[in-house]
């Protein structure tokens, strides 16, 4: 299996409303570090998994609806706790879409799945990984 990753960041505020959460029910900032992997089990033409750049591209479109955001007074995401790993799956399917839409570019095809990494702090991070339907 070949994999190639890249990496961004966002900074956001939020917060967790419930006494599940603790603390961190109270309005706070985060900044994740945001790792997104593609893998695939053959090299295309060009010998790689997907552009670099194309994919650097795609992240960084996806990270705009996210970045500097307050996601507590986002309509479509204050009525869920928008934890560590729900951003995971948030951001997945972002960049399921990018690559739905070829923004990956030629060869893309190849990709089977994605996986996307939050790293929260240095002892802290969560992932979800997935197929891409074709």
């Amino acid at each position: 299996m070949y994999a190639l990753e890249i990496r961004d960041h966002i900074m956001i505020a939020h917060s967790l409303k419930d006494p599940f959460f603790g603390p961190a029910q109270n309005k706070h900032g985060a900044t994740f570090i945001v790792d997104v992997a593609f893998f695939a089990e053959e090299l295309g033409d060009h010998q790689v998994v997907v552009d670099i750049g194309r994919a650097s591209d795609a992240l960084s479109e996806a990270l705009k609806t996210l970045n500097y955001a307050d996601l507590d007074e986002r309509s479509d995401l204050s009525d869920t706790f928008t934890t560590t790993e729900f951003l995971c799956r948030h951001i997945f399917d972002l960049m399921v879409k990018a690559h739905k839409d070829g923004a990956l570019g030629p060869g893309s095809e190849r990709v089977g799945k994605i996986r996307v990494t939050l790293e929260e702090s240095h002892i802290a991070r969560a992932w979800f990984e997935g197929p891409v339907a074709t």
